[in-house]
């Protein structure tokens, strides 16, 4: 039984016989340097439970701790945190149930668990991904993999926005200058070329509205004048209509940006077990919006449109209908959820979007809460901010985006450039070495992304990120390689266990590798790779300041040398598992 464990059932244990309550779960943290002791509870936590000073509190919980658990051998509390003194003698115990037990750190999900769904990337089939979808992707995969290892079922989706004015715009732009070209005709990659037409529509509708100013119209009466708008509106009407060649056109162009963005999402590393398209769910939600007008929810105006009241929430007064019967996008962003609901076995919907979105998914689940569904609570918006690059924010109508293809080429490049000037590739074939560019640009721009709180803005710098010091993919990617030339060169039996006495050096590795399940678990609920991402990199540090202290292979003492390889390798294992939590491969040799 690992430390937590003990620990969680003496503290549930605790407060029953002191404050006579009882708490769900206890939230376990690394130990801050600056304070003594092995690991730390957080009393804040418990404040939801029950009243009063969290210093009391932690002091009431310490003592009882110190009296009644043999391995807590003292106690300090700082503020709402308890931190453990562990009887250094249980550690080596702790390590081996963590080196014997397989897949440490994740937990399989229970069969009668209802699923979890997490819904990201969702782009526009007018233009490439660009560096925000990177973001948006590399979030919504990672977390919907953190939530499977905290022990959930998890379906993985997207919602392709593939119809309205835009996609006609590309469209229109096409057949007026396009002269019949295809992606095969132009080597280009499908999303790249149509992107290349929504350009190009704007380019002659800014031409246009200049000629119109220029005739003595305003700026406003020009933009909504203007020859080539007024054709891409009435194609979208044709769509609309079923107009036979519109639509053949619209799916010849959107199949060359879906097979595009295969090719995108193949090289980011991310998948999807549901695709949902707006071209068939943007009339969901109608029959939702009679319900809610038959249950009172939402009211009817003069002119027909159907309205929500939500000022006794703070906020104000939310469309849902058009008067002349036409949806918004919370109708069918209420059709969608509820039909998911409806297709898969689940419980909870997270939706991986924008932090310009928040208020939208603040209505949103109010809305389905005040339609009367349960799972409404188990909704969440993982709203995360934007990405920028030292060179400015992006435009995608000026054709100014940094694009996500060439982003991810730049960083394979890089690391091509770095690994060369390094020179530690020889034996290597080519093949082998553009295996090892990709791993370790590709894991350059992941762990960089991931390490950051997803609430916050990041300034993205693709040379910084592939630095082999510091907080960084690379870094800790060359970690894991060197563990495994040691594990490579260890030519002796070490699976058995062995009687030790720690060093502060491996102490302080083992503690923080009993901290992972408790990690994984916490970036889960709190839908974080960051935890994870930043976890590792402790976890990398530690490893190292043992590395460059310690002799492996070399210790003349054998149990020690068994114990310290044996360490090392589940370094690895856990290195690699926190790894793929975040998408990111690691190399064997670097």
């Amino acid at each position: 039984m690992s430390i937590q464990n003990h620990l969680e059932i003496a503290v549930k244990k605790a407060f029953v016989e002191i404050f006579e309550t009882e708490i769900p779960t206890v939230e376990f943290q690394a130990t801050r340097k600056e304070f003594d002791g092995d690991i730390t509870i957080v009393v804040f936590a418990f404040l939801r439970f029950v009243k009063g000073n969290p210093v009391q509190i932690g002091t009431q919980i310490g003592e009882y701790l110190k009296e009644n658990v043999s391995l807590v051998t003292d106690f300090n509390v700082v503020k709402g945190f308890l931190n453990i003194s562990i009887n250094p003698s249980f550690f080596v115990d702790t390590f081996y149930e963590i080196y014997q037990t397989e897949n440490y750190g994740i937990t399989n999900p229970a069969p009668t668990d209802k699923a979890v769904m997490v819904e990201y990337s969702s782009p526009n089939t007018n233009k490439p991904l660009h560096l925000g979808h990177v973001r948006n992707n590399l979030l919504g995969f990672s977390v919907a993999e953190i939530i499977a290892a905290s022990g959930k079922k998890v379906y993985k989706t997207q919602i392709i926005n593939d119809r309205g004015i835009h996609i006609c715009k590309s469209m229109l732009a096409w057949q007026k200058f396009g002269n019949a070209e295809t992606p095969e005709s132009t080597g280009l990659k499908g999303d790249k070329l149509v992107g290349n037409y929504y350009v190009a529509f704007d380019k002659a509708y800014k031409e246009e509205i200049n000629n119109l100013i220029a005739e003595g119209k305003t700026e406003e009466e020009a933009k909504k004048q203007a020859p080539i708008l007024l054709e891409a509106q009435e194609m979208l009407r044709k769509w609309e209509a079923g107009d036979k060649e519109v639509v053949n056109l619209w799916k010849t162009m959107n199949q060359w940006v879906y097979d595009g963005f295969a090719v995108s999402y193949k090289n980011l590393g991310v998948t999807f077990d549901k695709n949902y398209y707006e071209s068939e769910t943007y009339l969901l939600g109608k029959d939702c919006v009679q319900d809610g007008l038959d249950k009172g929810v939402f009211f009817k105006k003069e002119d027909g449109s159907v309205w929500i009241d939500l000022s006794d929430e703070g906020l104000d007064e939310k469309l849902v209908l058009r008067g002349d019967g036409t949806s918004v996008y919370i109708t069918q962003d209420l059709g969608t959820a509820i039909q998911r609901f409806q297709e898969f076995d689940i419980n909870a919907l997270t939706y991986t979007v924008g932090n310009e979105q928040d208020y939208h998914f603040k209505v949103l689940f109010l809305i389905l809460k005040k339609l009367g569904f349960s799972w409404a609570d188990n909704m969440y918006h993982l709203s995360y901010g934007m990405v920028d690059l030292p060179t400015g924010k992006m435009k995608s109508r000026e054709g100014t985006v940094v694009d996500a293809d060439d982003l991810m080429d730049e960083m394979v490049n890089t690391a091509r450039e770095i690994s060369q000037e390094l020179g530690k590739l020889e034996g290597y074939t080519q093949e082998k070495k553009e295996e090892l560019y990709n791993i370790i640009g590709m894991g350059a721009l992941k762990y960089y992304i991931l390490k950051v709180d997803p609430k916050k803005r990041i300034l993205f710098d693709p040379k910084e990120s592939i630095d082999f010091n510091g907080n960084t993919g690379p870094f800790i990617q060359y970690t894991y390689a060197r563990i495994q030339s040691i594990l490579r060169k260890a030519d002796f039996d070490y699976t058995a266990q062995q009687q030790v006495e720690l060093s502060d050096k491996e102490l302080a590795v083992v503690k923080t590798l009993q901290l992972y399940p408790e990690t994984v678990q916490l970036a889960a609920k709190n839908h974080s790779p960051a935890l994870i991402a930043n976890y590792t990199y402790d976890l990398v540090k530690e490893y190292n300041s043992f590395y460059q202290s310690s002799y492996i292979l070399g210790c003349e003492e054998e149990n020690v040398k068994i114990f310290r390889t044996q360490l090392s390798a589940q370094v690895g294992d856990t290195i690699k598992s926190a790894f793929n939590l975040l998408g990111i491969d690691v190399p064997e040799r670097m």
